[in-house]
């Protein structure tokens, strides 16, 4: 099978970690008999340098004309005196919306090999941890009207429809059938009116299509607390995007490292946009140490989520599982492993793939 993924590599180190994730998909091409066809296309501060926008239209008809984007990194101080409107954080907002990617699927897996990493005690973490953060993210108060009153006052509005609510619950609710059954939707119903209209329609649609899903609700912070306490009392987590935004980087140290956390971002259908949930880390850029394991695990879901390629999934999988037995980027590094840079991680993961 042919497959055309869109590439938008970014800034910062997105170009090396979105190099190592092409190099382990060409590593299952070559094991399972497909090709991979890459289009590359600018985004982020690099559009902005190159074009004067962050988000060109031809990034976005290359997008529309792809299977699946595959996504590095955004941003760095270098643009940071830009207007709001105009930083390259803004082109994430503007893809997202204009794809129809609004269900940001953010997987918090814990492998055995990596318990040492963890922050809490291995008591709380004892037999490992797959928590699926699920995001609302094309509405709330990141797309909602902001402004100034005066030059001293400012403003962001939070705002969900109800359809808005009903598509990301259903996508919760679907992927928890499949799990175990168990959904944690999280607000702040016991202030915020958008999370009363939540907390209603959540309910109405587990009463109506997913009965045999066990729902509880959480306020945003004592959801924070729990993740800390006890983690693996959660399944699948649903909330909107900026409640979204923050747990999820809270469930990435639970997992070791904020390298080591995927996403996908879905559209109705099969299409989606990969990219890891860390930033574009400027710092380290061209030093060639950085984790690019999110990066790859967004590959694999990508094969999972948008291609139907399980047992390829899978393989990419087993592959980290069996590098992590070695070796370890700095992020992730422990007694008795083998340090790697960000391109020997990569080798050793594709190596593996076609073991």
């Amino acid at each position: 099978m042919n497959y055309k993924i869109a590439v938008l590599k970014g800034d910062g180190i997105g170009p090396e970690i979105v190099d190592e994730a092409i190099k382990v998909l060409n590593a299952v091409g070559e094991k399972f008999g497909h090709e991979f066809e890459y289009t590359e296309a600018l985004i982020g501060g690099a559009a902005i340098d190159a074009v004067g926008e962050g988000l060109p239209q031809e990034t976005l008809d290359i997008c529309h004309a792809s299977d699946a984007v595959l996504l590095g990194a955004v941003g760095g101080p270098k643009w940071d005196d830009l207007p709001g409107d105009k930083r390259p954080e803004k082109a994430l907002l503007g893809i997202r919306q204009d794809l129809g990617l609004f269900a940001n699927l953010r997987p918090a897996i814990m492998f055995d090999q990596l318990k040492d990493a963890c922050p809490l005690k291995p008591e709380k973490v004892e037999g490992g941890l797959d928590i699926m953060m699920v995001r609302e993210l094309t509405g709330g108060i990141y797309f909602g009207e902001r402004g100034y009153i005066d030059e001293n006052t400012a403003y962001d509005t939070e705002k969900y429809s109800v359809y808005e609510i009903e598509r990301i619950a259903r996508v919760a609710f679907d992927l928890a059938m499949k799990r175990d059954k168990k959904v944690t939707s999280v607000d702040k119903a016991n202030v915020l009116e958008t999370s009363r209209l939540w907390r209603k329609t959540v309910e109405r649609i587990h009463a109506e299509e997913y009965p045999e899903v066990e729902l509880d609700h959480y306020y945003v912070d004592n959801a924070a607390m729990q993740l800390m306490k006890s983690p693996k009392q959660f399944d699948v987590v649903l909330t909107g995007n900026m409640f979204g935004d923050i747990l999820s980087d809270e469930a990435s140290q639970i997992a070791g490292s904020l390298g080591m956390l995927p996403s996908a971002s879905l559209a109705t259908g099969n299409f989606g946009m990969y990219e890891p949930s860390h930033g574009s880390a400027p710092k380290y850029t061209g030093l060639n140490v950085s984790n690019p394991i999110a990066t790859i695990m967004s590959a694999q879901m990508m094969l999972k989520y948008s291609f139907g390629l399980n047992e390829e999934a899978d393989a990419v999988e087993n592959a980290i599982k069996k590098a992590l037995d070695q070796y370890r980027t700095r992020d992730i590094m422990a007694e008795g492993m083998t340090l790697c840079s960000t391109s020997e991680m990569g080798d050793r993961i594709a190596e593996l793939i076609l073991a």
